[in-house]
């Protein structure tokens, strides 16, 4: 037995070893081996072979559909305005058959609507040998069936344990190194010792994910002073930009793993958490981060406006607090490769240790990031159309499709207020068409 033990002791030894002078050196240097890029183009292949396997194995009509890009749309909508649609109905001032027009809006919303399937996980073109993404698997053929079990052994047995080695190094490295950096004295060497774990950690945690991620255009990086706005499709979004440099964060205060990280990081650095169901908290938070803009010798802070995950294909509604502080914004457009894993975290259905146990049984987390030129807001701008100018400069470089909708609407209902705006423009529709009626009338 105690043969057995020193065995064991010893591979474990040697598995933390390897790990360490593989991936957790190369790491604090910020050095790549090649080792995640030789694993993506081997990985690349296969899911190619699958792919052209898959469409020998199915019907032409199939075939057909899955050689362009295919999206979770069930009906055909008609994108006539209001004003549009009614005219075709009505013959004087009011018709009951205006009802009509509502009537099929709100029957296009029940069987879809364009929120709703916003939180869900992003439909595949083709599949990619990951059992989740495939809930109406059907037999292909016995090589394809092999392939599938030689990558859930390897998911599984041979990435799944050394990601989570890495996970807890790079997370307990973290809640260490920022604990320790936090009882230093405010000074430029606690600035630097701070964003060099901060910087470390997170190299760590992208291997941890085999993250292999691209920027593009660094030349528009976020300045100390500015303020950093991205969309928004999973936590590990901000691993993804601290990998490339340091920002001071602003987001909601979680309770559990992510709660005990939080707490860690804002000894080191001055990072905001608030709760959002206090209005006190945000305008403490208002408040500072008009206190931190003003130091143009601070990190630029990293603010997520959408305020919650939306499924890595559209972009929602931008929260205009964080355009009213003043300052410099520099967005910065994310968009993950879903052939590879699904990055998109729905929080209403899974919990943070239970979504990082899929993403670490994916296959990769390959990732865009576009840093776009700096905005500023225009004279007479107000933040509203300053929010949405930057919303769409981020959808438009990240492919994404730009909503106006409240993502807020993931937990909430719909406000009243817009429900009464469509009353308002039927009433502005009906008394404009009454007048132009009656001055028709009179005329003749």
């Amino acid at each position: 037995m105690e043969g057995l033990l020193s065995v064991l002791l010893a591979l474990l030894s040697l598995w933390f070893t390897v790990a360490f002078l593989m991936i957790v050196l190369p790491s604090v240097f910020g050095v790549s081996l090649g080792i995640s890029e030789l694993y993506i183009k081997i990985l690349v292949k296969t899911l190619e072979w699958a792919t052209r396997r898959i469409q020998k194995g199915i019907q032409k009509q199939r075939t057909e559909a899955q050689k362009t890009p295919s999206s979770n749309v069930i009906i055909q909508r008609d994108h006539t305005t209001m004003e549009e649609a009614i005219a075709g109905l009505r013959r004087g001032d009011f018709e009951l058959s205006d009802a009509f027009y509502y009537c099929k809006k709100g029957v296009e919303a029940i069987v879809e609507d364009e929120v709703t399937q916003r939180f869900t996980s992003e439909e595949l073109v083709s599949w990619n040998l990951l059992t989740r993404t495939n809930v109406n698997f059907q037999y292909i053929s016995l090589r394809l069936t092999v392939v599938w079990g030689i990558g859930v052994f390897v998911r599984y047995c041979l990435l799944l344990p050394l990601r989570v080695t890495l996970a807890t190094i790079g997370i307990l490295s973290m809640i260490v190194t920022t604990t320790l950096v936090g009882k230093l004295p405010n000074s430029e060497t606690k600035n630097w010792l701070s964003d060099l774990a901060h910087l470390t950690c997170s190299r760590i945690l992208v291997r941890a994910l085999s993250g292999t991620i691209y920027y593009h255009n660094k030349e528009n990086k976020p300045q100390k002073g500015g303020i950093c706005v991205a969309n928004h499709t999973s936590p590990i979004d901000v691993v993804i930009l601290t990998n490339d440099g340091c920002y001071a964060m602003v987001g909601q205060a979680h309770g559990g793993l992510m709660g005990v990280i939080q707490r860690a990081t804002v000894k080191a650095c001055p990072h905001v958490w608030f709760e959002r169901s206090e209005m006190k908290d945000r305008h403490l938070v208002t408040k500072r981060l008009r206190e931190h803009v003003a130091d143009k010798n601070k990190l630029p802070i990293l603010i997520f406006p959408e305020g919650t995950c939306i499924n890595n294909t559209s972009v929602m509604m931008f929260k205009k607090g964080s355009f009213e502080i003043g300052g410099t914004i520099y967005p910065v457009a994310i968009k993950y490769d879903p052939q590879f894993g699904d990055a998109f975290w729905n929080s209403s259905k899974y919990g943070i240790v239970s979504y990082l146990l899929r993403i670490m049984t994916s296959w990769a987390i390959v990732c865009h990031v576009w840093y776009l030129p700096p905005m500023t807001r225009e004279e007479g701008e107000d933040a509203v159309h300053f929010a949405n100018r930057v919303k769409s400069a981020i959808a438009r470089q990240g492919g994404l499709t730009e909503l106006s909708w409240d993502g807020g609407l993931k937990r909430a209902k719909v406000k009243e207020s817009y429900k009464e705006e469509e009353q308002k423009n039927y009433s502005k529709m009906i008394i404009g068409n009454g007048s132009s009626t009656r001055g028709s009338t009179a005329v003749d």
